[in-house]
């Protein structure tokens, strides 16, 4: 059933990316001066995460 799933190598380099800026973006806004709100820190930590455990748990296939 899953024995079909995998990324390419553009695919895993696309969510590399994703995942990278969502990181920027949650450390830009926990550092903020004034609180930042927490939905902000959701909005980017959320997507971060998923991209992490896809790409650590997905093969590679060339």
């Amino acid at each position: 059933m899953f024995e079909s799933l995998h990324l390419t190598p553009f695919s895993a380099a696309l969510i590399f990316f994703v995942v990278v800026v969502c990181g920027h973006g949650y450390r830009k806004t926990w550092k903020a001066d004034p609180p930042a709100p927490r939905s902000r820190l959701w909005l980017y930590g959320v997507p971060a995460a998923i991209g992490l455990l896809v790409l650590a748990f997905l093969p590679l296939r060339p």
